[in-house]
């Protein structure tokens, strides 16, 4: 504990490399801070990545007999991950590969993040979206984000948009049809197309009311 107190009295955050999820500040977290990693391993508790802080040449060096050994654990946020959908991961990933990571939350020793993989010199691909986009999960809540906040609903309206679109391609754990059934009435249970339909609904009475609005001074 005091070593990695006086690291980060020593050198700014953005180039510590970080070994834990209890290591990153608070404030990283708050922001959704994107950082970078190497992949490690894959386990059924997510991915273990190797953090790679921002190089300063001089401060590097000197970091580097400071700092212990250690990975992060980043699941992905937002999404119940099939057991397909671990095999997928294992073969589109490569040991060592760089990923990024945005944060979201973080629970005790694990973080939850978007995941996003370089595809080609300019594409890049979010893990979340891609396992939902596959039929190789399921969306979940998304932790560490306020329910009724703004980024909540804009990230769980890009998952449920990919799990969506397998659903009606019939891909993944989708197949079949009591899956499409069932996902079906979850849909039509969740809040997020509950309110949805709410503002549409808002939205055309709005319309008519200004169309009647119109009418009536065209009368007049």
């Amino acid at each position: 504990e005091f070593s990695r107190g006086v690291l980060l009295f020593l050198f700014p955050p953005r180039t510590t490399k970080f070994t834990s999820a209890l290591d990153i500040p608070v404030e990283f977290v708050e922001k959704n801070v994107k950082l970078r990693g190497t992949l490690h391993h894959i386990t059924e508790k997510g991915l273990e990545v190797e953090h790679i802080p921002i190089s300063i040449p001089f401060i590097t060096s000197i970091q580097r007999k400071w700092q212990s050994k250690g990975l992060l654990l980043v699941r992905l946020a937002g999404v119940e991950l099939a057991p397909s959908g671990m095999a997928w991961l294992q073969q589109e990933l490569k040991p060592r590969q760089m990923v990024w990571f945005q944060l979201l939350g973080r629970d005790d020793l694990a973080l939850e993040c978007l995941v996003l993989v370089n595809k080609g010199r300019f594409l890049s691909v979010c893990l979340n979206e891609e396992i939902l986009r596959q039929g190789l999960g399921r969306t979940a809540r998304i932790e560490g984000l306020h329910h009724d906040s703004h980024l909540y609903w804009k990230l769980h309206k890009r998952l449920l948009r990919a799990e969506l679109r397998a659903l009606k391609k019939n891909k993944g754990i989708w197949k079949g049809e009591s899956y499409s059934e069932r996902i079906r009435d979850r849909i039509s249970n969740n809040k997020f197309v509950r309110t949805l339909k709410q503002e549409y609904k808002s939205l055309c009475q709005e319309n008519l009311m200004l169309f009647d609005g119109s009418i009536i001074s065209k009368i007049r």
